[in-house]
């Protein structure tokens, strides 16, 4: 059974739950994995299980006292959650100190060293951890030399290079592994039946092993739009040469289509360069190791390419990981694709400036 209903971790649950048998539970954990494998949920279970009143064994919330409940509904006193907003390319440091007229009187870092108001333990969870700036990171770093008794401080992000080697070195580091595509398509029907949508259970099959291992990407592929698109630029990565212009004007389209809040167009650009991500990791494999890819859309594509094509397929995949780095950094969307797809037609443009 799930650990508190969380799909695919309960290996990472045991180690928590030994700890807290044992009275180890650390200070401070760093959360590391790929987008929408349950990263942010878990930590907010932990919290929930750690301020809860009658925990039962595993370390498991009781879900009915006062503090379950509060937990659950998002106004626990002793939780207290940061994370970037959705106007911002990074959390701004007066989430962790206050503003300038309320330096170390406000924030995060202030509110962590409170006495606990209904527990023993105040837990601080810091979502997007990647986008944190070296300033905000140093503030935070004071906290992590000198952590409150009964604290306990968790960092939500996906890649470990991101973070301050001194933030690194302050956190255990839990690492949380992409869902299998068995786990996703359970979550995906047991979400359909709870909306009262009729199961597909081939469609969610195929979604569930196009998502990555990431139940974020399976949800956007649920969109009959996203899984037509997906498609259609699978057969446009396949050609060689690549177009960039016939890409980025298909991009641009899907992505537009999405309105113009700026959530849902960068969760469509994020569909397409995971998409261009998986299709690259592929070629890449199958021209170094003749591995066939899990993915059969993918998988018929990519035989258009050569072998020969693996080198091509690294430079396109590295600059693809770099472009989706910064869908969540304020870029222009517009212009982040056309640099993106330009690059796509001509690789050689990648190398430019590189050693």
């Amino acid at each position: 059974m799930a650990w508190q209903g969380i799909e695919g971790h309960d290996a990472v649950a045991e180690r928590f739950a030994i700890a807290a048998a044992q009275g180890r539970v650390a200070g401070s954990y760093l959360f590391i994995g790929p987008s929408g494998v349950g990263k942010s949920t878990f930590a907010r279970g932990l919290a929930k299980a750690v301020v809860c009143q009658q925990p039962r064994p595993g370390l498991v919330a009781c879900d009915a006292c006062a503090s379950c409940v509060q937990a659950e509904a998002g106004s626990h006193p002793d939780i207290d959650v940061v994370q970037k907003p959705e106007d911002r390319a990074s959390i701004p440091l007066e989430a962790f100190v206050g503003d300038a007229d309320h330096r170390m009187r406000e924030g995060l870092c202030w509110r962590v060293k409170l006495r606990p108001a209904v527990g023993t333990r105040k837990v601080a969870i810091i979502l997007d951890a990647d986008t944190l700036l070296d300033e905000a990171a140093n503030c935070l770093l004071k906290t992590l030399e000198e952590p409150p008794d009964g604290g306990l401080i968790i960092l939500v992000g996906e890649a470990v290079e991101r973070q301050l080697p001194t933030i690194r070195s302050r956190c255990q580091i839990i690492r949380f592994r992409p869902l299998g595509a068995d786990v996703v398509l359970r979550v995906l029907e047991r979400e359909a039946a709870a909306g009262g949508t009729a199961v597909d259970t081939a469609m969610l099959n195929r979604v569930a092993h196009a998502a990555g291992g990431s139940l974020t990407r399976a949800r956007l592929l649920l969109d009959p739009a996203a899984v037509e698109f997906r498609a259609k630029l699978i057969g446009l990565l396949a050609r060689r040469p690549l177009r960039g212009v016939e890409l980025a004007r298909e991009t641009l389209s899907f992505v537009e289509a999405a309105g113009k809040d700026a959530p849902p167009r960068r969760a469509r650009l994020k569909v397409a360069i995971d998409t261009a991500i998986d299709f690259f990791r592929a070629a890449l494999r199958q021209a170094t190791t003749g591995e066939a890819p899990a993915d059969v859309v993918i998988a018929h594509a990519v035989a258009e390419w050569a072998v020969e094509a693996g080198e091509a397929a690294a430079i396109l995949l590295e600059h693809s990981l770099d472009a989706l780095d910064s869908v969540d950094r304020n870029a222009n969307l517009t212009i982040l694709v056309d640099a993106w797809t330009a690059i796509l037609e001509a690789p050689r443009l990648a190398t430019v400036g590189k050693p």
